[in-house]
C-alpha cells in the first residue's frame, strides 16, 4: 500500500465527514519510537520483518533516527508524559549509541519501557538502566528448553538469555524500578512449555506476559475472539513512528503500508488529531472495517477487552490474546495504568 495507503483509504468515501465519538487525548498515551529500523541480531521465524526472506525489502526499511530528531519528539511530549518504547521491529540494544537516547527520555521525566531478546543485556548495561531509572523491561524468552528456543528464535542461547534477566534483578536489588518481566509468545512449537514457563519465572520476576501469536494477516488463530468487534483502542492511545518520523497505522505495520503523516514535517499533536487519523477511527466506530484493509482481519482490538482476577498471590489481567501474571508482592514496581 505504501505511502499512499491513507489517501486510498480516504478516497473510498470522499463524502465522509470523519466525525468520531470516542474521545481522543491531546497526545497519545503510548509512543513506539523506532530509533532504528531494519536491524536485529536474530531472525525469529515468527517475526514479520526479520523472519522474512525478502532481504531487499528489509534493506529499504533500514535507517536510524538522529539524536536531534529524537529529542524533538521527546521535547514535544515531555509535558504529556506518555510511555515511550524506543524500538519497533528490532532489538534496541543493537543500536550502538542507544544509551544517550534512553538517558534523554528519562531526563525529561518520560516513562520508558523496553522489550529485548536479552542477548546483549550485560551486567554493566543492566546497571546503566537502573541508574537512569528505567521504568520497565521485558525479556522475550518463549521457551523453557533449548530445542524449543531454537525452533522459536533460531538460537540455542537459553542460559545466556536467562542470565540477562538475573543481571537485571541483581542490578536492581531492592529498588522499586525498573519493573522486570519476561514474555512468551504462545504458538504450536512451544505451547506445551507455557505452564512450566509461568511457574518458573514467577519465582523470580515481577510479571510474566503470555501472548498468542499473530498470523501474517494479523489474525490470531489460537484465540477465541468475541463475535462483536469494537473499535481498536490503539487508534486512541498509541502512535507508532519509524526512524524517518513517519507515523504508521499501528505497531503491526512493519512494512509501512499505511503512513498517516510525518511528525517532523508537522508535529505529533497535529498528526495524532489529523483528518487522516480520524478517518481510520471513523471507519472503526462505524463498523466499516473493510474500508481499512490493513485492519480487516487483525485481532489487536481484542487486547482492550481486559478482565482481572486474583489467584494465589497473582493478579491476572487477561484479554483474549494477552495475559499478564503480576506478583502482588511486587506491585510497587508497577505504575498504575502502565503495566
Amino acid at each position: 500500500m505504501g505511502e499512499k495507503g491513507i489517501e486510498r483509504i480516504m478516497a473510498q468515501n470522499d463524502e465522509a465527514e470523519y466525525k468520531i465519538s470516542i474521545p481522543v487525548p491531546e497526545y497519545p498515551k503510548r509512543l513506539i519510537v523506532a530509533l532504528q529500523d531494519g536491524y536485529c541480531n536474530l531472525k525469529c521465524p515468527m517475526c514479520y520483518v526479520h523472519g522474512s526472506n525478502n532481504r531487499e525489502v528489509i534493506k529499504k526499511l533500514r535507517g536510524s533516527m538522529s539524536f536531534s530528531d529524537a529529542c524533538r519528539i521527546f521535547d514535544e511530549v515531555s509535558g504529556a508524559k506518555p510511555s515511550i518504547n524506543p524500538n519497533s521491529w528490532t532489538e534496541p540494544f543493537i543500536k550502538k549509541d542507544i544509551r544517550k537516547y534512553l538517558a534523554a527520555i528519562k531526563e525529561r521525566g518520560i516513562h520508558l519501557t523496553i522489550n529485548t531478546n536479552g542477548l546483549l543485556l550485560t551486567p554493566e548495561l543492566s546497571r546503566f538502566l537502573v541508574q537512569i531509572k528505567l521504568d520497565s523491561i521485558f525479556v522475550s524468552i518463549d521457551a523453557t528448553t533449548v530445542p524449543t528456543l531454537e525452533k522459536i528464535r533460531g538460537v540455542r542461547d537459553l542460559d545466556k538469555i536467562k542470565q540477562a534477566v538475573f543481571n537485571m534483578l541483581e542490578a536492581r536489588e531492592n529498588l522499586t524500578y525498573p519493573r522486570i518481566g519476561v514474555s512468551f509468545v504462545s504458538q504450536d512449537e512451544n505451547r506445551h512449555e507455557k505452564e512450566e514457563f509461568i511457574a518458573y519465572w514467577l519465582k523470580h520476576v515481577d510479571v510474566v506476559r503470555i501472548n498468542e501469536a499473530y498470523s501474517l494477516d494479523k489474525s490470531v488463530k489460537s484465540a477465541e475472539l468475541p463475535l462483536k468487534r469494537i473499535p481498536c483502542g490503539a487508534l486512541y492511545d498509541t502512535m507508532a513512528i519509524n526512524h524517518r518520523g513517519d507515523v504508521v497505522i499501528c505497531c503491526l505495520d512493519s512494512f509501512n503500508e499505511v503512513v498517516i503523516g510525518n511528525v517532523f514535517k508537522d508535529s505529533i499533536k497535529k498528526v495524532w488529531r489529523s483528518e487522516n487519523f480520524n478517518s481510520l477511527r471513523f471507519y472503526h466506530e462505524t463498523g466499516q472495517y473493510d474500508k481499512v484493509p490493513f485492519c480487516k482481519k487483525c485481532g489487536v482490538w481484542a487486547n482492550y477487552l481486559i478482565t482481572e482476577e486474583t489467584k494465589n498471590g497473582i493478579l491476572i489481567r487477561q484479554s483474549p490474546i494477552m495475559t499478564h501474571y503480576n506478583r502482588i508482592d511486587r506491585l510497587k514496581t508497577w505504575k498504575a495504568g502502565r503495566g
